[in-house]
């Protein structure tokens, strides 16, 4: 009785290390996320999560598609 009562407190006992260890990682890790989410909205971020260099390259990369699609629709070849 002493040999399983020793045996299941040291399982108990190992199970909340495992347990405590595992919710302060999460906590930490969801710390870090905030963390990285209130960055973003601090440096500029804009729609896609893409910096001002990105975002620029975006939208010239946008208007290189409009362009094409107006010069195909008014039946010009490229």
């Amino acid at each position: 009785m002493s040999q399983e009562l020793l045996i299941a407190a040291s399982a108990l006992a190992g199970l909340l290390v495992v347990a405590f260890t595992v919710l302060k990682g999460w906590q930490d890790w969801l710390a870090l996320k905030t963390r990285e989410l209130e960055n973003g909205r601090r440096h500029g971020e804009i729609e896609g999560g893409a910096r001002e260099g990105a975002a620029r390259i975006e939208l010239a990369d946008l208007k290189e598609r409009i362009r094409k699609l107006e010069a195909i629709a008014s039946g010009v070849d490229l």
